[in-house]
């Protein structure tokens, strides 16, 4: 009898355990080829994320290997490399977990036209959010909730899919050339956090002796007491269900957190242009274009210390604090009035957890082009320095210039009698901000 055999298509599910695709599909299947295509259309858009990648895929062929399978590894078009492996391996289906961006989306209608063509069964699975695209609808009518609240009472409402247990035997077909990874590259950011499933198991136990305190720290600037799961969770390397599950109260500030990050994706799923076109209806966009302003941003030398100091963070370690990223983009924006897409690009160039759906998403919302009830709403720099970073520890790690500055008063350097190597805040011609005054 020949044994039936199996594809599942790998793309940002770099896992074992609580994935629905794999387990599903070793469960039916004799034989199950797990493989990730290297697209070498997304090579080149962050040499972080290349990184953390590469690392998460030598993590997951070690546990794939525990388990007596392997991570077949091929370079090319990820659609015809899948059809050229079934064709080779003789599988008659390819498992896909499902996404919701413009590039996935594409891929994926493609892949189902091809596995039409060759008689191939195509199914896609859960396991990027905790609920599913789509599966929340408002009552009033809608694709999707445009609004953060009311999707949340009904996801922590919602019953979640079962949680799954990693394959205990993974059985590869013969003689299947599994292909070699690539040789680890360079990243840009040196102190940026490793890859893999192993690592991001790890940080979520280490870390959760810490949720107790969560509500009370997480905005703690210079305490760092976030989980840090957001690069694991954009790679897959660990299961949001999991997460979720493991921190327990769905109405926590934590779990509300893992919330906003499905909130997106529903929003994404119905507005794939996200990251190229206001999502708010009626959006005024009247930007300032300047490469000076926004190269010194970049760069962490604007002059208003906690955003340099966010900046700086980014560029050294491939993520910044949550707290920064809002004052960081509501800087760019409503500040120096710079296009909210310039900042997308940045953020996306750097962080390691950069997507399509959360990156895009959360600078709409600090724009005034997105999901927010108050789009006019702006954040004083200083101020919020001040509450989040009242001692000023956060600026003085990441801008030593400035170290020699005690307390707040680091948060506005140019109010000080003494001269310090550090650039003035940068002005916009014709503006005059409260925090400057």
């Amino acid at each position: 009898m020949t044994a039936s055999t199996a594809i599942v298509l790998l793309t940002r599910d770099l896992r074992v355990h609580d994935h629905p695709a794999l387990a599903t599909t070793c469960a039916a299947f004799d034989q199950v080829v797990p493989l990730y295509v290297l697209d070498p259309a997304l090579a080149d858009l962050s040499a972080n994320r290349t990184r953390f990648l590469h690392q998460a895929l030598a993590d997951l062929r070690d546990q794939l290997r525990e388990r007596g399978g392997d991570l077949v590894v091929r370079h090319g078009d990820p659609v015809a490399e899948t059809i050229r492996l079934a064709d080779e391996v003789g599988a008659t289906a390819v498992a896909l977990s499902a996404d919701v961006s413009h590039y996935a989306v594409r891929r994926e209608r493609r892949l189902r036209t091809e596995c039409e063509r060759h008689r191939l069964h195509l199914r896609l699975f859960p396991g990027l959010t905790v609920v599913e695209p789509g599966a929340l609808r408002p009552g009033g009518g809608g694709d999707h909730y445009r609004v953060f609240s009311p999707y949340h009472r009904a996801w922590a409402a919602n019953r979640w899919r079962e949680e799954l247990a990693a394959p205990r035997r993974i059985a590869l077909p013969d003689r299947v050339r599994v292909g070699r990874l690539p040789a680890l590259p360079a990243g840009d950011s040196p102190d940026a956090a490793i890859g893999g499933e192993r690592i991001a198991r790890q940080r979520l136990t280490d870390w959760l002796p810490d949720l107790t305190r969560y509500g009370d720290q997480h905005d703690d600037m210079a305490g760092d007491d976030t989980s840090r799961l957001s690069p694991y969770l954009r790679f897959g390397c660990v299961s949001p269900l999991a997460v979720a599950n493991r921190a327990g109260d769905r109405s926590g500030p934590f779990v509300r957190q893992v919330c906003w990050r499905d909130f997106y994706y529903q929003v994404t799923a119905a507005f794939p242009e996200i990251s190229t076109a206001a999502y708010r209806r009626g959006a005024t966009e009247q930007w300032r274009y300047d490469d000076d302003a926004l190269a010194a941003w970049t760069e962490g030398r604007t002059g208003m210390p906690i955003v340099d100091a966010g900046m700086r963070q980014m560029l050294a370690q491939g993520w910044m604090h949550n707290r920064a990223r809002l004052i960081t983009a509501g800087y760019l924006t409503k500040h120096l009035g710079q296009d909210w897409r310039s900042g997308v690009a940045v953020f996306f160039r750097w962080l390691l957890d950069g997507d399509v759906a959360n990156n895009s998403g959360n600078w709409q919302w600090v724009a005034g082009t997105g999901n927010d009830t108050k789009p006019y709403r702006g954040f004083n720099p200083v101020r919020q320095a001040e509450r989040y970073d009242p001692d000023g520890d956060y600026v003085r790690r990441w801008v030593p210039e400035l170290a020699g500055v005690r307390g707040k008063a680091i948060h506005q350097p140019w109010r000080l009698p003494e001269a310090f190597d550090y650039p003035p805040p940068l002005s916009v011609p014709g503006t005059d901000p409260v925090w400057l005054r």
